[in-house]
């Protein structure tokens, strides 16, 4: 089923003149994008299926110009989406025709390192990727490492709780975020927590991290930043049957062991990396784990030892150790390129449920079974230590019944996994993708509690509108006042 858009306001239209105006006055120069074929490069995100052209852009550079950017549009009753790199793959960044776009990519400064404490404060529009590299040279780096971290914004990490393969050990965004400041829709500067470990009152870090844009606006960004280990070993486990690779990574979390990451991939995502990276990739199995342990080499050893030999009490075929820093760095290529490499071979969506790592066999074979039972290709590649899935279901674009079929696949993996008792979302979040979803993992009541907390920070829903919540979700139409 095609995704709805709600139809553009024409109230809002009719105001475009006095809108560009008062953001040019704003933001003065060229931060404000007013040309059609300029605007085409924010239509869309990484969800390229789908695109709505903005009415402007505007590409602030300071916190203060976003605080008035926000006070207007909500005076005027404006859309606005925020948008860091656009990498977001379940349309979370993706506009509309009465939408203002706030992209935050020239706020991209480092603007605090403290190796004491450490602790990096950041301005929102810099590359994940950015801010490891900024502190290397010290022996230091920030954990979370999704596929895109060359390109995407820690903005964007901010609002879909972004993991990466490395989280299995270091968890996701969340875990590793210290402070927040905040613009209200209001145009207020807010404050949240700071360089400590951890902040009295009310977890309000944890309320934003993953709230998709929907409750605010985030101009800086205090992380967590990490001694690098001594040492870090991938290792290349290939199975005959995808089963056997299940049971595995079930194992090994099972007895307690935690390596820095368990990726999974299936024979065609095998082939389709290989072909793309030359990582060495065995070729004749139909499931692969990358398991990575880091540490001393006496723990590195240590740990392989255990997870060796739960892997051959699955019959496991091939057990390839990394052997150089240039045998590291393919196998990872291999891995991250994988929804790139992808693309090469067909147009994809790209599905990220969580299961319980026990369900894992389970899941695979009814993935299986769903996707062939739309005559379509399915390459997995996921996250599998902590059960967060990667299936890339594959379709032509140029055939309109093959990307509704693509879809439905993709809805019916995710209904699998809330029955198998995981969620509709690990770390891409639910955009509009998995909006018309919630209802399969939330009851009514769970969405009113929900849309209270976002009416409440965002009374006009002008803050990145009609994702997340299904479009006729319940909701109070206004802040309850005290009595």
């Amino acid at each position: 089923m095609a995704i709805a858009f709600p139809a553009p306001r024409v109230d809002v239209l009719a105001k475009r003149d006095r809108v560009i105006a008062a953001l040019k006055a704003i933001v003065p120069g060229e931060g404000v994008i007013t040309e059609e074929k300029e605007r085409r490069a924010f239509e869309t995100d990484a969800l390229t299926s789908y695109r709505r052209l903005p009415m402007v852009v505007v590409l602030p550079e300071t916190t203060e110009q976003v605080a008035a950017i926000l006070a207007f549009c909500h005076a005027e009753g404006v859309p606005v989406v925020a948008r860091g790199a656009g990498t977001s793959l379940c349309g979370g960044s993706i506009p509309q025709e009465d939408a203002v776009v706030l992209g935050v990519a020239k706020m991209n400064r480092v603007l605090d390192v403290n190796f004491a404490d450490r602790t990096m404060r950041v301005e929102a529009g810099i590359t994940n990727l950015a801010i490891s590299g900024e502190v290397a040279h010290a022996g230091f780096f920030y954990a979370p490492d999704p596929s895109s971290q060359l390109a995407c914004t820690i903005a964007g990490n901010v609002a879909m709780n972004s993991g990466g393969a490395h989280c299995l050990k270091y968890g996701v965004t969340a875990n590793n975020i210290l402070g927040l400041k905040l613009v209200t829709v209001e145009g207020e500067i807010v404050e949240i927590g700071g360089g400590a470990l951890d902040s009295p009152g009310y977890d309000l870090i944890g309320l934003l991290v993953g709230s998709e844009g929907q409750l605010g606006v985030v101009t800086e960004v205090t992380v967590r930043i990490l001694r690098q280990a001594e040492g870090a070993r991938p290792v290349l486990f290939g199975f005959r049957e995808i089963a056997q690779a299940g049971q595995t990574v079930s194992d090994i979390i099972g007895a307690g062991i935690i390596p820095v990451a368990i990726e999974y991939m299936d024979r065609e995502a095998i082939h389709i990396c290989e072909a793309f990276a030359k990582a060495g990739y065995p070729l004749d199995v139909e499931a692969m784990l990358i398991i990575e342990v880091e540490g001393s080499d006496a723990e590195m050893e240590a740990m392989l030892v255990r997870i060796v030999d739960i892997a051959r009490r699955h019959d496991v075929a091939v057990v390839k150790e990394s052997k150089s820093a240039m045998e590291t760095a393919a196998i990872w290529k291999g891995r991250k390129s994988a929804f790139g490499a992808t693309g090469r071979v067909a147009d994809y969506i790209c599905m990220d449920g969580t299961i319980p790592t026990g369900r894992l066999p389970d899941v695979l074979e009814g993935i299986d079974r769903i996707v062939k039972g739309y005559g379509l290709r399915v390459a997995n590649v996921f996250h599998a230590g902590d059960g967060n899935l990667h299936p890339l279901v594959m379709f032509n674009v140029n055939d309109p019944a093959e990307q509704v079929k693509a879809e439905h696949a993709g809805e019916d993996i995710l209904r699998l996994c809330v029955q198998l008792g995981g969620c509709l979302t690990g770390e891409h979040g639910v955009g509009i993708e998995k909006r018309d979803l919630m209802r399969e993992q939330f009851t009514e009541v769970d969405l009113l509690q929900q849309t209270r907390i976002k009416t409440a920070l965002d009374p006009k829903w002008i803050l990145n509108p009609a994702k997340v919540f299904p479009l006729d979700a319940p909701r109070d139409e206004a802040p309850r006042e005290a009595a």
